[in-house]
């Protein structure tokens, strides 16, 4: 376990390192039930391996976004304290998801991944279990260039205008579900390419980050934690983000007032969600268009690669792991 060592700052205390590997442990733990088709054992295995590489830190975390309440998770609940310092540590809000798409995971499908993002306390949105309407774009564009009280076309036309290309050269990011129909279909109507992904939308924002993927732009509905988890990666390289929640019902809008939410329309950007330094961790358990799959090779070995950010140094660090098994 890690001494402390003085500062303003209290993510100085937790070295950015450590972060990375709380997701490795859980990818890992994750990986031995790729395709195994049991999406809860996957799950299960990550929460674990998760909480008790928390244990090993030296701050006195509280997971702010997490598996649930505590009525529903045994484990990683929204309120549970986490590391190994309580009362000592530095005082240190975690959004997590130790693994985002257990259905991928189930079915050995692409993209899966261990998250997790981390800031001074309460830099962090106490975002309800609801669906958030997101729409991200990554770093280079003038602040504002989106904004979701606009059409998907005038956003698309403001994105390729800065960009310098024709609306039909912006290729966007969609969640395949059939709530996403009329949009799918908006966007191709201006020419707009569309890359569907099944599920895992935190890989799907953060791809907006990565030129190498192509995708420019991201779209759609999906869980409102996960939107803050993709906000953190994008304030750390200076891409912008758009949410706002989703109420289905008279229940969603009463978890959102335990949270102390009440303005239900408002359209939140990616400051709202994360305020100041923060850190944003994640490991690949399948491989996909962010990172690759843990990965096991003869001779007792296996391999994890992952990526690492941080907002305060704009650092990107991408960790390629070999283990002993």
């Amino acid at each position: 376990m890690n001494s402390p060592s003085p500062s303003d700052n209290p993510l100085d205390r937790v070295l950015v390192l450590e972060m990375v590997r709380v997701t490795e442990a859980a990818a890992v733990a994750a990986s031995k039930l790729i395709g195994r088709g049991d999406e809860k054992a996957a799950d299960a295995a990550a929460v674990e391996a998760m909480r008790k590489a928390f244990d090993t830190l030296y701050m006195d975390g509280t997971v702010v976004i997490g598996e649930g309440e505590r009525d529903e998770a045994p484990m990683l609940f929204i309120g549970e304290k986490v590391g190994g310092a309580p009362g000592k540590g530095p005082k240190i809000d975690i959004a997590l998801d130790p693994l985002e798409g257990t259905t991928i995971t189930a079915k050995a499908g692409p993209n899966s991944l261990a998250v997790l993002a981390a800031a001074a306390e309460g830099c962090l949105l106490n975002a309800p279990d609801v669906y958030m309407d997101k729409l991200a774009v990554g770093p280079g564009y003038p602040a504002g260039i989106i904004d979701l009280a606009k059409t998907p076309t005038e956003n698309v036309t403001a994105v390729a205008e800065a960009k310098g290309v024709k609306p039909s050269d912006i290729i966007v990011c969609v969640l395949d579900r059939p709530r996403h129909a009329d949009l799918i279909a908006e966007l191709r109507g201006i020419g707009c390419g569309v890359v569907l992904i099944g599920d895992g939308d935190v890989a799907g924002v953060i791809a907006v980050t990565d030129e190498d993927t192509t995708i420019d732009m991201y779209m759609g509905q999906g869980g409102a934690p996960e939107g803050v988890l993709a906000a953190a990666a994008l304030r750390c390289v200076g891409g912008q983000f758009n949410g706002r929640l989703v109420f289905r019902n008279d229940d969603e809008k009463a978890r959102a007032a335990k949270w102390g939410i009440t303005d239900l329309d408002r359209i939140y950007t990616r400051d709202d969600l994360v305020k100041g330094d923060c850190i944003f961790a994640a490991t690949g358990v399948t491989s996909g268009s962010l990172l690759e799959g843990v990965k096991y090779r003869r001779g007792g070995t296996m391999t994890t690669e992952s990526v690492v950010m941080r907002a305060s140094s704009g650092t990107v660090r991408w960790i390629k792991g070999e283990h002993k098994i």
